[in-house]
């Protein structure tokens, strides 16, 4: 079949041997690639109920049938495994140059199983892959690790290259560890670092010249150069480039969304010391792309004066502002960007980063821990960082993640998470379609299985409306999971529309697949992991809020009610076809 390469990688480091799998071509009929086909393999491969923290739990790396090609927005990878933050499904993507190396290993999926004797770096090409000893990389910061990886291990042979690394906190087994590629880029939610560093793997280097079968080659060529010509001087694009993420912080505070002072509140004073246009007062940033995009949002800029004079970086993005700046009450962007640093250094997600260290200041505040930290404090939130990644002092307890903290300090009642993953910055009592995105997501509190702020701050459906919204979040969380089987940047929602979709995936694949039949594999995907995660132990009280969610907040008195969410969630499951309760019919 076009579009894909028909076969897998699958690679035992505990026996430091591989073997190449030929996948049925029906698999791909049903599941497509990327997130369709890792769904398939986990469900297939992982024991029930195996630690997510053993050998047994197995990690994936995916592209799908538009990787390698000229279509807009394709150079992105999956990494799917059980993850060690929730006990669930874990998924997560990156962008950058390295997915097209991934691409070009030839392989729709890259299997880990296993775990090796020591620290390892490993070669994935053609051929198979090759095994290095990590040596003296192990205990390394992430931007040096990816440079040695890439000059020591290249094949001379093959062009493209690109590595994935982790940092000392995923090697630590700090449950919430990413992976990093191209220095900034990151596969961010859901601990799959840390899944990398329980199986000592330092860093996997992808290189290769392989390149995916198009349907229509030429038709895939002439429909990207016309798709710029299109969207490029869109007044999305346009927005994306000049202020990237960021923009975000003024749209949210407007709105009374952007959490702070860990979400007590939906608005913050001062915030326009954090905003896009701060960034580019105090960074100067210039638009920096992924592979094959031209929204560039990529804020890649130096703070220009102050303690952090000559920090580079590409960012902060904005849940990386409303984390750090909006939950800790941090209103400088150089100070937000020097803790986006230290996290990058350190291979941690940013967004729980964020919220632990504000949930850490609240319980110095009512006594419950004995640390000097307050609201404001860059200092004293950069040394817990650094106590996290090191799993030192109190930093060991929050190295499990908010659920395990919670308990240990009995505050449970003030934790905000769901299925023990921290939301994004959309307050769900102002945008309360977002209350029912983070109770659904498959992974956690997640923002971007369906991007559901988009069509309430837009406008497309009024924010406090309840009865109905199911049915567009539905719409968007469908058209987004194809957008994961293919693996398609979130940014170009705007422009790959039902007919646009269809359209592209017959020129690549040759499927004939209009709006009806995506949505069957849509939910075909979402199925599949509902019964994973319905067998790695999820009940009905996991896709709810947590209390804390359900008080008003305190500046605007918005709340969103337990008997709202039980409405949509009660909807969505009838959609799905699911039982009241999210359990299958089956």
């Amino acid at each position: 079949m076009h579009g894909f390469y028909g076969r897998y990688l699958t690679i035992d480091l505990g026996k430091k041997d591989h073997s190449i799998e030929t996948i049925n071509d029906d698999v791909y009929e049903t599941y497509l690639g990327g997130k369709g086909l890792a769904s398939y393999l986990l469900y297939e491969l992982n024991p029930p109920g195996v630690d997510p923290l053993s050998a047994e739990n197995t990690l994936i790396f995916a592209t799908g049938p538009l990787g390698g090609s000229t279509i807009w927005g394709s150079c992105r990878y999956g990494v799917y495994t059980k993850s060690p933050l929730t006990g669930f499904f874990a998924e997560s993507y990156s962008g950058g140059r390295t997915p097209d190396a991934i691409d070009a290993t030839g392989f729709d999926a890259i299997v880990i199983q296993g775990r090796c004797d020591e620290p390892a770096v490993l070669t994935v090409h053609p051929e198979g892959v090759d095994f290095h000893s990590a040596g003296e990389l192990w205990g390394k910061e992430t931007y040096g690790v990816e440079d040695a990886i890439k000059e020591r291990f290249a094949r001379e042979e093959y062009r493209k290259k690109g590595a994935l690394v982790i940092g000392p906190a995923s090697e630590n087994l700090v449950r919430f560890g990413c992976i990093k590629n191209d220095y900034w880029r990151s596969a961010g939610r859901t601990g799959a670092g840390t899944v990398m560093g329980s199986k000592k793997i330092k860093g996997i280097l992808f290189t290769g010249n392989r390149k995916r079968s198009q349907a229509d080659e030429a038709a895939v060529k002439a429909f990207s150069k016309n798709f710029m010509a299109e969207f490029n001087d869109h007044a999305a694009a346009n927005a994306y480039r000049t202020l990237g993420t960021p923009m975000l912080v003024k749209m949210t505070n407007t709105a009374g969304a952007f959490p702070n002072r860990y979400w007590t509140k939906g608005t913050m004073d001062n915030w326009e010391n954090i905003s896009a246009e701060a960034l580019v007062e105090k960074m100067d940033p210039t638009p920096h792309a992924c592979g094959k995009c031209f929204m560039a949002c990529g804020q890649l800029g130096t703070v220009k004066e102050g303690r952090h004079a000559g920090l580079k970086i590409e960012g902060p993005e904005y849940e990386t502002i409303y984390a750090f700046g909006g939950l800790c009450l941090i209103d400088r962007i150089e100070e937000i960007a020097y803790l986006n640093d230290i996290c990058d250094r350190l291979g941690m997600d940013t967004i729980t980063a964020g919220n632990l260290c504000a949930f850490t200041i609240e319980a110095a505040r009512r006594g419950k821990v004995d640390t000097k930290i307050d609201y404001g404090d860059v200092d004293a939130i950069a040394d817990l960082l650094q106590k996290i990644a090191g799993r030192e002092g109190i930093g060991d307890v929050l190295s499990q993640g908010i659920k395990h903290a919670a308990k240990k300090w009995d505050l449970e009642d003030i934790a905000v998470h769901v299925k023990g993953m921290e939301p994004a910055g959309y307050d769900p009592r102002k945008l309360k379609g977002m209350g029912l995105a983070y109770a659904t997501s498959d992974r956690g509190a997640c923002h971007l299985r369906a991007t559901f702020y988009k069509p309430e701050l837009a406008g497309m459906i009024p924010p406090e409306q309840i009865e109905g919204k199911a049915e567009l979040f539905l719409e968007f969380e469908n058209r987004l999971t194809i957008f994961d089987t293919l693996v398609l940047c979130r940014f170009y929602r705007d422009f790959y529309l039902w007919n646009v979709l269809e359209e592209v995936i017959h020129k690549a694949t040759g499927l004939d697949a209009g709006e009806k039949a995506l949505k069957e594999k849509a939910r075909a995907i979402a199925t599949r992991i509902r019964r994973f995660n319905l067998r790695e132990g999820m009940q009905a009280k996991d896709e709810r809020l947590t209390t804390a969610l359900h008080r008003p907040l305190t500046d605007t008195g918005q709340v969103i009610t337990e008997e709202q969410l039980e409405v949509m969630l009660k909807e969505y499951y009838q959609l799905q076809g699911w039982d009241e309760t999210g359990q299958l019919m089956s």
